[in-house]
């Protein structure tokens, strides 16, 4: 395997690995985003749990996107590479 092809699969292992962490980021966003709001407030308790299900919902969008855009930046990466090869 050339170099190229070398770092092709390791771009496209790498590719998968975002896929798969976006796949289980977005049950949690939706598990999360269910226990939000679906659930009923009888008393304060109750409610400190509901915050800390908005926080976990919170902080699971935050790095979806964050992986997200790790995944954008290194398939940008790798068109330009290849761009450059071709150059």
């Amino acid at each position: 395997m050339t170099e190229s092809n070398a770092s092709a699969g390791t771009r496209e292992s790498d590719v998968d690995d975002y896929d798969f962490l976006i796949d289980h980021l977005d049950e949690a966003i939706e598990e999360a985003r269910r226990k939000v709001e679906s659930g009923r407030v009888y008393d304060a308790e109750n409610e400190k749990v509901r915050i800390k299900w908005i926080r976990a919902l919170a902080y699971a969008v935050n790095v979806r996107r964050q992986v997200t855009n790790d995944r954008d930046l290194e398939e940008l990466t790798a068109r330009i590479e290849e761009l450059e090869e071709v150059l």
